[in-house]
C-alpha cells in the first residue's frame, strides 16, 4: 500500500513520540513508523530522566505533564564534588535554582512513566496515524522523500523527522556523515531507597571511572546513574542487593545514609555519536540519530526533546508563510536553530568526560582551576545555570511557558 503524508516520524521512543505529537500539535498530519514496543521491555529500563525546565514545559503544552507530575520529583539543586583523589582537589560546587530566581531546575522521572504518558497523548491525537513496522530504505528526492516498510507499504512525505537512535538508516539517506565511538565506561542504572533526605538535590561525584550520580525520586528515593569501567560495572551489577548497598554507602560517604529497597540493575556501556549535520535532503535527525553523550548533566534526552520543538516549531512557522514542512527553508531553519547548541553541548560533555578519565597533571588543574572560578564567582555560576536552562527567548515556542501553539 502506498500513502502519502505531511510529516513522517521514525522512532517510537520518547523523542520520537513527542516529536509526532509536537507536530500534531503544530496542525500536521503525521505518520509515526514504529515497531511496537513490547511492555515487558519498557518495564526493564531502570533509567530516569532529569528534565530541565523547558523540557517540562514543552511536556505541558504536549498535554503530557499531568501523567508524569505524580511521579516525578522536583530538582532544585545540583551538587558537583569530587572525588578523583589526585594530586589537584576540586572545590565541591553547588547550583541552586533559587539563584536565578527559580524553584527548580526542572524534574526526575522514570522512563517508563514517561514513555507511557507520550504513548497516551500519541494514541488519542488524530492528527496521528500509528504505523507498527520498520523502514527499511529511505530514497530522498526534490520534492518528497519515499519510506519502504517492512510490511510492504510505501510512504510519500515532504519531512521525514528521523527519530530512531543511533542505528537509524536516515543519516545515510541524506549523505550527512555520522562519527561513533566507545568509551571505556559502562554505567549501571538503577534507584533505591535511603535513610536521609535527599532535599531535592542532584548529587554528582565525579571519579577517575566516571561520574557517580543520584537524582531525587518522590520520597526518600534516589536513581543512581554509576560510570565505571566496563568490567567493573559487571562485576558490581551482579552483587546481592546487601553487598551493592554497602559498596554504595561507601562510595556516597553517606550523605544520604543507610540503602536499601534497591531496584534490579541494568548495565549501559557509554559511547558518543556525532553527526555533521543536523538536517538535509527533506529528512531532520532528531535525539540520537544525530547526537549521544555520556550521561552527564542531564543532557541527553533533554537535547532530543529541543530538538523535536525546535522542528515543529520550524515547519510551523514556514507553513504560515505557504511553504511545505520539508522545504529548504526548514531545513536551513532547523540546521540553524540545532547545529551549533547541539554542537557545543556534546563536546563540552565529551571534553567533562574524558577529563575525568585522564591522570594528565595539567589537565587535572584546569579542571580544578574551572571549577574553584564557578565556586567563588557567584555571576560566573548564574550565567552557566542561566545558560543551562536556557533563556525564553532563545526557546522554541512550545519550550515556552503557556504556549501558544500556531497551528492549533
Amino acid at each position: 500500500m502506498s500513502t502519502t503524508t505531511q510529516v513522517a516520524v521514525s522512532g517510537g521512543g520518547p523523542v520520537g513520540l513527542a516529536t509526532a505529537v509536537a507536530f500534531a500539535e503544530s496542525g500536521f498530519h503525521v505518520a509515526m513508523i514504529a515497531p511496537i514496543q513490547e511492555p515487558a521491555h519498557a518495564n526493564t529500563d531502570q533509567r530516569t530522566t532529569a528534565l530541565i525546565g523547558p523540557s517540562v514545559a514543552f511536556l505541558r503544552n504536549l498535554g503530557v505533564w499531568p501523567k508524569c507530575a505524580p511521579h516525578a520529583a522536583p530538582i532544585a539543586a545540583v551538587r558537583i564534588a569530587d572525588d578523583l583523589a589526585g594530586l589537584v582537589r576540586s572545590p565541591e560546587v553547588v547550583f541552586r535554582a533559587s539563584e536565578i530566581g527559580l524553584t527548580e531546575f526542572g524534574a526526575n522521572i522514570p522512563n517508563p512513566v514517561l514513555h507511557a504518558a507520550l504513548k497516551a497523548a500519541a494514541d488519542r491525537t488524530a492528527r496521528i496515524t500509528r504505523i507498527a513496522s520498520k523502514v527499511l530504505a529511505i530514497s530522498p528526492g526534490t520534492g518528497e522523500v519515499r519510506l519502504t516498510l517492512a510490511n510492504g507499504d510505501e510512504i510519500a512525505t515532504s519531512l521525514l523527522a528521523a527519530a530512531d537512535g543511533r542505528a537509524s538508516l536516515a543519516p545515510a539517506a541524506a549523505g550527512i556523515a555520522v562519527r561513533s565511538w566507545q568509551y571505556p565506561q559502562a554505567a549501571v542504572a538503577t534507584s533505591f531507597a535511603h535513610s536521609q533526605p535527599h532535599q531535592d538535590t542532584v548529587n554528582e561525584l565525579h571519579r577517575r571511572a566516571g561520574p557517580l550520580t543520584t537524582v531525587p525520586l518522590p520520597g526518600n528515593r534516589s536513581s543512581l546513574v554509576w560510570a565505571e569501567t566496563v568490567q567493573e560495572a559487571q562485576r558490581i551489577a551482579l552483587l546481592d542487593d546487601h553487598a551493592f548497598g554497602d559498596l554504595l554507602e561507601e562510595r556516597l560517604c553517606g550523605l544520604l545514609g543507610s540503602i536499601s529497597a534497591i531496584s534490579p540493575r541494568v548495565v549501559h556501556p557509554l559511547s558518543g555519536l556525532t553527526a555533521t549535520r543536523m538536517a538535509a535532503s527533506r529528512i531532520a535527525l532528531v535525539g540520537e540519530a544525530a547526537h549521544v553523550v555520556p550521561p552527564i548533566g542531564a543532557q541527553g534526552l533533554n537535547l532530543g526533546l529541543r530538538d523535536a520543538a525546535a522542528l515543529a516549531d520550524c515547519a510551523s512557522r514556514a507553513g504560515a508563510k505557504g511553504h511545505d514542512p520539508g522545504s529548504p527553508k526548514v531545513i536551513a531553519t532547523y540546521e540553524k536553530a540545532r547545529g551549533i547548541d547541539v554542537f557545543a553541548r556534546s563536546l563540552s560533555i565529551d571534553l567533562l568526560n574524558r577529563s575525568l578519565l585522564t591522570q594528565f597533571l595539567p589537565v587535572e588543574v584546569l579542571r580544578s582551576l574551572a571549577l574553584h572560578a564557578v565556586s567563588g564567582f557567584q555571576p560566573l555560576r548564574r550565567l552557566l545555570m542561566e545558560a543551562g536552562v536556557g533563556s525564553s527567548e532563545s526557546l522554541p515556542v512550545l519550550m515556552r511557558p503557556n504556549a501558544q501553539v500556531l497551528g492549533s
